[in-house]
C-alpha cells in the first residue's frame, strides 16, 4: 500500500493514491499548443520517468477522465491506444488499463534526489516572490546556458 505524498508545489501531473491502485490525475493546458490526447500521453510518460507511476499501476477509466476534464471519450481512447501501441499500457477487459509490468520507461539513478533539490529551490524561489512564469524563465535560461557550455566544450 502506497502512502500519500504531500507535494506543496503544484505539478503538471498529480497522483492520487488509493488503497489498491495508483491513479494519475490529468491536467490539460489549452494554451500549450499540444493536442489534448498528446498531453495525456506526455503526462503518462513523465509520470513514469519521475517514478510517480510504476509497472502495474492502474490508470483512470475513460469515463473518469471524461468526467473530470469534460473531453470527448475518443480523445482518451486515442491516448490510451497510442500508449498501448508503444508498449507502455495494457488493457484488461473488465479490469481496466494498467502500466505494463515490462515497461521500459523508468526513473534514472539519482533522479529522486535531484527532484527533491529542485523542489527545495522552487520553495525558496516562491518565498522570494517568483511565480510560475518566473520559475520557467529562470529554468529555461539556466538550461539554455548549460547546453551552450556543453556545445562549446565539444
Amino acid at each position: 500500500m502506497k502512502e500519500a505524498v504531500d507535494d506543496a508545489v503544484p505539478t503538471a501531473v498529480d497522483i492520487l493514491y488509493y488503497p489498491n491502485s495508483t491513479m494519475i490525475e490529468f491536467r490539460l493546458d489549452g494554451h500549450a499548443g499540444v493536442m489534448t490526447y498528446l498531453q495525456i500521453v506526455q503526462q503518462v510518460r513523465r509520470a513514469l520517468l519521475v517514478g510517480r507511476l510504476l509497472p502495474g499501476d492502474q490508470l483512470p477509466t475513460v469515463r473518469e477522465v471524461v468526467a473530470k476534464l469534460a473531453i470527448n471519450p475518443n480523445t482518451v481512447l486515442k491516448a490510451y491506444r497510442q500508449l498501448e501501441h508503444e508498449g507502455v499500457l495494457v488493457s484488461r477487459p473488465g479490469a481496466g488499463t494498467f502500466i505494463r509490468q515490462d515497461v521500459r520507461i523508468a526513473p534514472r539513478p539519482g533522479q529522486a534526489a535531484l527532484g527533491a533539490a529542485l523542489a527545495r529551490w522552487m520553495h525558496r524561489a516562491r518565498r522570494e516572490g517568483l511565480d510560475d512564469n518566473d520559475l520557467r524563465a529562470v529554468f529555461d535560461d539556466v538550461l539554455r546556458n548549460e547546453d551552450n557550455k556543453i556545445a562549446a566544450a565539444q
